[in-house]
């Protein structure tokens, strides 16, 4: 729910960054119904500001806030353009400001492909009530009629005579009307700025240099720090020895640190301080350090995941039951089973953790971070460290990738901890190797599949067993074990595919290795069993995968309109030569809808190379169809990665992978072909952009192995030089 609260004038200014002269044009949301607000902003008397998403300055200067975060996903002009588009201005005409947590615009962060699908109408009527209260504004001005009116280019005109008023004559007087509750939106057919391929305004500022992410702060008086902390999860500090670290040029003090991921795990450190980074960093590795592992140090992969395999034997939860499942299994004559399991992954964020904090007089606490919400940060830090909410300050910087690793605050009240202790400022940046080794991972996720066919070939029986460790257990100190933990189980229960008997189970594996959301959650593991074993059951019902999955989808559908477009423009039906071999997979979850076809060969020297990939993403309404390509693109890039490359594996109690050598990135001559198809009926229905294209890529590849091969992979990550 979108909540607002009201403001003074004076602070609104000030953290907005807004001169006195200023008319603030914006949507108040108060569960389903919204109406529009403006407020004067030319004196500092007290008012009230609601929802300020649009900001007319006495200078003419027209600024829309960016209530998301912009990790490369786009936000910095979707959110924007979908208020410009209604206000009737173009991007070049309006300066663009990020939101810092300020409360009257409500929730924040960028997580779950939600930016756009939960925006995307609250901002059109943002744009439009402005529009309409400028429009009643010029016309009343005028004394004529509002519908001889129209508003276009940041001007309202006059329609039989031409004559025209810029907006920013037209914002005092339009603030003293009554806002509008239902605005009139503009018809999709005159769309200048949603549906269009508009250049994203972040990419200017970031080729030339200019775009600020959290790693590129300064500020006055700013120091910095490098943290040593034990890789083997669980170790308790035992001492440490600085005289070595103090005597290097620039090192300033060693403190103690302390890093608190979810709110239950604490991690000791020690913080070493300095002039600048790289003494910072030699300082630290200067040091003396004496751990108690505490038993921790034993623990490593193998043992833990064949513990897994030993919890498959154990129902654990059901978490969906429709028809017998036991009775068609045991009924059927054509039966199959098979065990699958993913590999734990880093979020390797291209921009490593980091963030500038300054802990001030009376426990205030400004924060410079690239994260993926203000909130986030806030609630973390009030709850970690006992200040009130209202004592933090954060600014949220562009970011170098989220991934779900920026939705995890723990880098930002470490750093304030350690400010609290220099006095300072102190900007504090991870190392590669932290950001490898200390997490949180997305967990591993093993899956046990049955299925069942009837004698003319279709599926009459499906069960999904899901053996992990649990995100929620693992966040949450208080969390029911005793429940299912549905994040683990997501989007297994929701596909269309129309089998009469299926049971799913999700079975608690315990776990003492923070872990936490990847891009796509879990669905970028669970697809990759779930859609392997379809195309099993394809190969013994002796069909076509493809061919299979729509004859289990007879209802109309999204899947189905996906999967039939992806028939079409991936050429299924002609065949290919010896030696080559296509897959297609598709998942549908909470934050949408993709599938792909992907084509691989083998090599002269018996590789496999991944040759192309075709993919079609469901979306109804589009915002940027060329930024809707990029993030699908960007989306199979992370899953052949999770795929084909290393994961984490641990032994003696630490991740074996420590930088970009061993927890490799996929090279440019691995990428391959990609063709992005959207399905855009311009609907109400919005789906997410950033999440859906990873999903379907693992089980799609390996589905194309097995086509080309004959070998079906039920272990990732795999080899191709071996596959």
């Amino acid at each position: 729910m979108q909540t607002t609260e009201n403001i003074n004038r004076r602070n609104f200014l000030k953290i907005t960054g807004l001169s006195g002269t200023a008319f603030i044009l914006g949507l108040y949301a108060s569960g389903n119904d919204s109406v529009a607000s403006v407020v004067n902003m030319s004196g500092l008397e007290e008012s009230v500001a609601l929802t300020p998403y649009i900001i007319i300055e006495k200078s003419g200067q027209i600024t829309i806030m960016n209530p998301r975060p912009e990790m490369g996903q786009g936000t910095y002009q979707s959110l924007p353009g979908i208020i410009a588009e209604e206000l009737e201005v173009s991007l070049d005409q309006v300066t663009i400001k990020q939101t810092s947590g300020e409360k009257i615009f409500g929730r924040q962060s960028a997580g779950g492909s939600s930016s756009v699908r939960t925006n995307y109408t609250l901002l059109r009527k943002t744009g439009a009530s402005a529009r309409e209260m400028l429009i009643r504004s010029a016309s009343e001005t005028w004394k004529i009629p509002m519908d001889e009116c129209y508003a276009e280019n940041g001007k309202v005109f006059h329609r039989p005579t031409g004559k025209n008023i810029p907006y920013a004559s037209l914002a005092e007087a339009a603030s003293k009307l009554e806002a509008p509750k239902e605005p009139v939106l503009k018809d999709p057919k005159d769309f200048k700025i949603i549906g269009k391929s508009t250049p994203r305004p972040d990419i200017l500022l970031k080729v030339a240099g200019k775009a600020v992410f959290g790693i590129d702060v300064e500020v006055a008086g700013m120091v910095y720090a490098s943290v040593e902390r034990c890789p083997v999860f669980g170790s308790k500090l035992v001492s440490y020895d600085d005289s070595e670290t103090k005597k290097i040029k620039g090192v300033q003090q060693v403190v103690k640190a302390e890093r608190i991921v979810f709110g239950k795990n604490h991690y000791e450190g020690i913080a070493v301080i300095a002039d600048n980074y790289w003494a910072a960093l030699q300082g630290r590795k200067a040091l003396k350090v004496e751990w108690d592992h505490q038993g921790f140090d034993k623990f490593n992969s193998n043992q833990y995941e064949q513990s897994l395999r030993e919890l498959a034997k154990s129902d654990g939860f059901v978490v969906h039951n429709s028809g017998d499942f036991d009775k068609a299994f045991a009924e059927s004559t054509a039966t199959l089973e098979a065990f699958y399991e993913s590999p734990m992954v880093s979020h390797s964020t291209m921009e490593p953790m980091n963030c500038v904090a300054h802990w001030q007089a009376g426990d205030m606490i400004e924060i410079w971070a690239s994260s993926q919400g203000p909130s986030l940060i806030k609630d973390e830090l009030s709850r970690s460290l006992n200040v009130p909410q209202d004592n933090i300050k954060v600014n949220i910087m562009f970011n170098g990738g989220g991934f779900g690793r920026r939705l995890q605050s723990d880098f930002a009240s470490e750093a304030a901890l350690i400010s609290k202790a220099a006095g300072k400022p102190v900007k504090v940046i991870w190392t590669r190797e932290d950001d490898t080794q200390l997490g949180p991972f997305r967990p591993m996720t093993f899956s046990a599949m049955k299925g069942a066919l009837t004698a003319d070939g279709k599926a009459i029986a499906f069960q999904h067993k899901v053996i992990s460790p649990s995100l929620s257990v693992n966040r949450t100190a208080n969390d029911d074990k005793s429940k299912p933990d549905n994040l683990m189980v997501e989007g297994i229960n929701d596909q269309k595919y129309e089998i009469p008997n299926m049971r799913n189970h999700y079975v608690f594996a315990d776990f003492h290795i923070p872990v936490s959301a990847w891009r796509s959650v879990t669905s970028s593991t669970l697809a990759f069993a779930h859609e392997c074993f379809i195309d099993e059951m394809a190969v013994k019902a002796k069909k076509d995968p493809l061919v299979f999955r729509l004859e289990m989808l007879n209802k109309e559908s999204d899947t189905k309109k996906v999967l039939t477009k992806l028939r079409e423009v991936s050429g299924w039906d002609k065949p290919l030569p010896k030696g080559r071999g296509r897959g297609v997979a598709q998942y549908e979850f909470f934050a949408g809808l993709c599938a792909h076809v992907v084509e691989v060969s083998r090599q002269a020297n018996g590789s496999i190379k991944v040759d192309k990939v075709f993919a079609v993403i469901d979306l109804g309404t589009v915002v940027n169809p060329d930024n809707t390509k990029a993030q699908v693109e960007g989306g199979i890039v992370m899953g052949l990665v999770a795929a084909i490359k290393d994961g984490i594996r641990f032994e003696n109690g630490k991740s074996i992978q420590t930088n970009f050598h061993n927890n490799r990135m996929l090279r440019i001559d691995e990428m391959p072909q990609i063709e992005v198809h959207i399905i855009a009926d311009g609907g109400n229905t919005i789906k997410g952009v950033g999440e859906p294209g990873l999903p379907p890529l693992a089980p799609a590849l390996c589905n194309a192995i097995f086509a080309a091969t004959g070998k079906r992979i039920r272990r990732l990550p795999v080899d191709l030089a071996k596959a």
